[in-house]
């Protein structure tokens, strides 16, 4: 009797290429701002993941029947009461957005809600309390250090700061702000290009280099100073344009051709309104349509990105507006993206509050493919083959016992020898190099100079 042979083992499944895709849908979360007025009546649930908004059936005839929903369920990822504290609105919002683009992922934080419901605030925080910092400038003292702690990389970050003023774009960090112009009007207007390959490109928009985290919040701050804002009946210095604060990062890993380079956006949205409650007149009216009007777009890329589940040739509409081409990729493209609401619970403002719920419902629905942004740089190539081309010519040169062999060193040179010794040893990058040349008496000047340093401590 013969035993049945085994079957094959399946072989194992394959490693996912670098590139690959994976799905992420986006994150959202409700701020609920504090208020001393009448609140509406509501309650979280199931953990601060649902939030219940009641509204009383306004109708008081008894012989008409009223079907008005009263109670209304909305799920989020978390929601923030009124006594939330802005380290843990950051640390569950924004930080695992920020440790996945320093990983590689594109990012996104916008902050959709009302005028005077919080966005601002929770963004960009308050002047007068140092715990009172915001979403943006807690992201970059989390990012400056984590480039101390990642030390078998090196960063490379620059930002920018556009401004979408009745869908016009302007750049807030533009030098000429300072010396010529006198308003953002001045300014060339920052325009929408876009390549062959669909990926748009921002023309007039600076991108400053911040080697420290000094210089990127002195850039920060420069931009808010430049932001358009005017007071309304509902908000005394209330937001008048769309923001975009973005932080490009390029990192590259010691002794590797492979650069990562990914991008976070920090979005402030301006409030959306009623005209008929702010009462709004001449320029605030205008401003007003064209908030509501651009929010308008985001809401119709939404809802398209919504019904095109399965569906990927469904038009999606970014063009309607400079924002939503801004955000294409945040929304339905290659980035992790999460959404932070914010209502005013007073009970004037409950409409308000259920359409800013309803709105976040939709976009939970969104999911982007994400995949880590990893390119093989050319200059690092060459740059690597050079050097082993000249270390290999070095190497040959000190076995032949080359002609610089015999010649004598000078004080000259011993003076040029320290000088290369204490740059080497002052240079933080963890590339860098010592190099003497084929020339052993130049090799054991140095070593001794370098136990000499080492002595003195």
């Amino acid at each position: 009797h013969e035993h049945p042979r085994p079957l094959p083992s399946p072989p194992p499944p394959p490693s996912p290429p670098l590139d690959a895709m994976s799905e992420h849908r986006i994150n959202i979360f409700l701020r609920l701002r504090p208020t001393k007025g009448n609140l509406c009546k509501y309650e979280s649930l199931e953990d601060s993941t649902k939030i219940v908004i009641e509204v009383p059936k306004e109708n008081m005839a008894q012989e008409v029947i009223n079907n008005q929903k009263e109670r209304h369920e909305f799920s989020f990822n978390h929601v923030f009461d009124r006594e939330t504290r802005q380290e843990d609105i950051f640390n569950k919002v924004a930080h695992p957005v920020m440790n996945a683009a320093l990983d590689g992922y594109n990012g996104t934080i916008f902050a959709y809600g009302q005028t005077g419901s919080g966005k601002t605030f929770t963004l960009t925080g308050g002047p007068e309390k140092y715990e009172d910092r915001g979403i943006m400038p807690r992201c970059l003292s989390l990012l400056y250090s984590q480039f101390k702690k990642r030390t078998d990389y090196t960063y490379q970050v620059h930002v920018s700061y556009l401004e979408i003023y009745n869908d016009s774009g302007y750049d807030l960090l533009d030098p000429a702000l300072e010396t010529q112009a006198k308003s953002l009007e001045d300014l060339p207007k920052v325009s929408l290009m876009e390549d062959d390959e669909g990926n748009i490109h921002l023309r007039n928009l600076s991108a400053h280099p911040a080697a420290t985290e000094e210089d990127a919040l002195n850039l920060l701050f420069l931009g808010e100073t430049n932001r358009a804002t005017s007071e309304t009946p509902m908000n005394l210095a209330s937001s008048r344009s769309h923001c975009i604060f973005t932080i490009f990062i390029t990192a590259t890993q010691v002794g590797s051709d492979v650069t990562r380079k990914s991008k976070v956006h920090l979005v402030d949205l301006a409030g959306s309104e009623r005209v008929y409650k702010t009462r709004a007149q001449g320029d605030l009216l205008n401003e007003s349509k064209y908030i509501n009007l651009s929010l308008h777009f985001l809401e119709m890329c939404i809802v398209a990105l919504q019904e095109r589940k399965g569906n990927k040739k469904h038009f999606i509409p970014y063009r309607n507006s400079m924002m939503t081409s801004v955000l294409r990729d945040s929304l339905g493209g290659n980035c992790k993206t999460s959404m932070i609401a914010t209502i005013n619970p007073n009970k004037d403002h409950t409409d308000e509050s259920m359409s800013t719920c309803r709105f976040a419902q939709r976009v939970a629905c969104i999911s982007n493919a994400v995949k880590v942004n990893e390119e093989v740089d050319p200059q690092r190539i060459i740059k690597r083959l050079k050097k082993e081309v000249a270390d290999l010519r070095e190497e040959l040169a000190l076995l032949r016992g080359g002609d610089e062999a015999e010649a004598e060193l000078t004080e000259e040179t011993f003076k040029h020898l320290r000088s290369k010794v204490d740059d080497f040893l002052s240079d933080p990058s963890p590339e860098s190099e010592l190099n003497v040349g084929p020339h052993m008496g130049k090799l054991k000047y140095c070593i001794g100079y370098l136990k000499t340093v080492a002595r003195q401590g």
